[in-house]
């Protein structure tokens, strides 16, 4: 009864595309086959009295509570004003030389990746105040537009990330699965930390290309990023708005990478320090700490939501055989290893046109991420690969999610077109990296190594 499984994953993208939400869709579509199966005798619902254990195993992961802690500390962040702050002292420093605006977007983006992790709150964030910023020093739109959306995806990449906790927690569980396949019965573990250190490298690296590409095309081509006339301001006072989110996200990350904390503590220092620097610069009062409160509720709901959501599908889906199936599809392609991880990131890219990360990271990696590790492919390296992936996806015309959100802010004598063409460069920059990181994993996993920090 495979083919059911395959059924049941179509029937889930097509009540997506109708516009129903994605929690209640997993289940929902999930527990109607469960029950129509039951009737006719081809599914057993023993399957489903897993779903309690699965429930409470989520409200007892100790992982997952950096979530929230993340979550409430980017909500601040963004709250209390800190991207102005951030993009004025940038845009001071090396706004009159050309292109310098499109490297301070960059940076700034980087700099918001690290301390909210939220791809649409920092697109939409950057988007209101850097785009007409840049369109009025004489940018291009489609430059403006696509060093806005790349900067803003940065936020899958560079830790601490709330894709990379989610996708550390499911890769984790994904690595013991697969080693108790292989016949290992004392497993070795993989956490949010290992993939935390194994992303930072990648990441910057990818925020040096961008903005290599950024000054190449400056140099050659003039007239798309001329010197923006821009508000001199006193060093101190750009120090002094780019230093506490920084030391923040230095402390938040040396702590990780020293052993000092786990990443909840560690998202915990980070969520205190982001309501003393919002305290400090006076930007949180009581009504600001409660709209904090509710959105970091709300974003955290969904989450969780999500999460129990694709539990129920993936029990179901693995009742009706589909795990097994695609099993053999993976181990049965020629080429091995490789071609079986080629087809899973197409398959990931292209869901990423209709499914967040969140979906894609709790239905589809559970279900292929045991099988690539029992072929022999390295955790941490997946776990990045998976989301560099699913940023490029995010990026990629006509479907890419940063796209739309950008298109929502921009004024509209900024053709839709333009921020198709503006994001190409970026998109190729990031399959390099792609290419890259397959012919040197230790890109990736060399820092994890060095600081020992597997199985911590």
């Amino acid at each position: 009864m495979s083919w059911i499984a395959v059924a049941m994953f179509f029937a889930v993208c097509g009540v997506l595309l109708a516009g129903y939400p994605v929690a209640l869709s997993l289940a929902g579509v999930a527990l109607a086959f469960a029950g129509v199966g039951t009737l006719v005798g081809i599914f057993d619902p023993a399957f489903l009295q897993a779903v309690p254990n699965r429930v409470f195993g989520i409200m007892m992961n100790e992982t997952l509570i950096a979530v929230p802690l993340f979550v409430l500390m980017g909500v601040v962040l963004e709250r209390s004003r800190v991207a102005e702050q951030l993009l004025t002292g940038m845009a001071s420093l090396f706004g009159a030389v050309r292109g310098g605006l499109a490297v301070s977007v960059v940076l700034v983006g980087a700099l918001l990746a690290a301390s909210t992790g939220i791809i649409g709150a920092t697109v939409v964030t950057m988007g209101l105040l850097s785009l007409p910023v840049m369109l009025r020093a004489g940018y291009a739109p489609s430059v403006a537009t696509g060093t806005i959306c790349a900067s803003g995806t940065l936020g899958q990449l560079i830790p601490p990330s709330i894709v990379l906790v989610l996708l550390g927690d499911v890769m984790s569980s994904a690595y013991q699965q697969a080693q108790i396949r292989m016949g290992v019965f004392s497993p070795e573990t993989v956490s949010v930390g290992d993939l935390f250190m194994g992303a930072l490298l990648p990441g910057l690296l990818l925020v040096g290309a961008y903005i290599t590409w950024l000054l190449i095309l400056a140099y050659r081509r003039p007239a798309l990023m001329p010197p923006a006339e821009v508000e001199r301001v006193a060093i101190w006072r750009v120090f002094a708005g780019i230093l506490p989110p920084v030391l923040l996200i230095g402390a938040v990350l040396g702590s990780i990478m020293l052993g000092i904390a786990t990443p909840t503590e560690a998202a915990s220092v980070g969520a205190v320090g982001a309501m003393l620097i919002a305290g400090l610069r006076r930007r949180l009062g009581w009504r600001d700490l409660q709209a904090c409160a509710e959105s970091t509720a709300q974003i955290t709901a969904m989450v969780f939501l999500i999460l129990i959501g694709a539990s129920i599908f993936s029990l179901v889906f693995r009742g009706y055989g589909g795990d097994e199936l695609v099993a053999e599809m993976l181990q049965g392609l020629p080429g091995g290893v490789v071609t079986a991880v080629i087809a899973v990131m197409l398959l990931m890219f292209l869901l990423g046109f209709i499914l967040d990360f969140i979906e894609i990271t709790f239905v589809v990696v559970p279900i292929v991420g045991p099988i690539l590790l029992a072929m022999g492919v390295d955790p941490i390296w997946l776990g990045v690969m998976m989301a560099l992936n699913l940023q490029t996806s995010f990026l990629t015309p006509p479907f890419g999610f940063a796209l739309f959100y950008l298109r929502g802010v921009a004024p509209e004598t900024v053709p839709t077109t333009e921020i198709y063409r503006g994001v190409l460069p970026f998109i190729l920059i990031q399959l390099g990296l792609m290419a890259v990181l397959a012919a040197w994993p230790g890109l990736a996993t060399w820092l994890p190594d060095l600081l020992a920090t597997r199985g911590r």
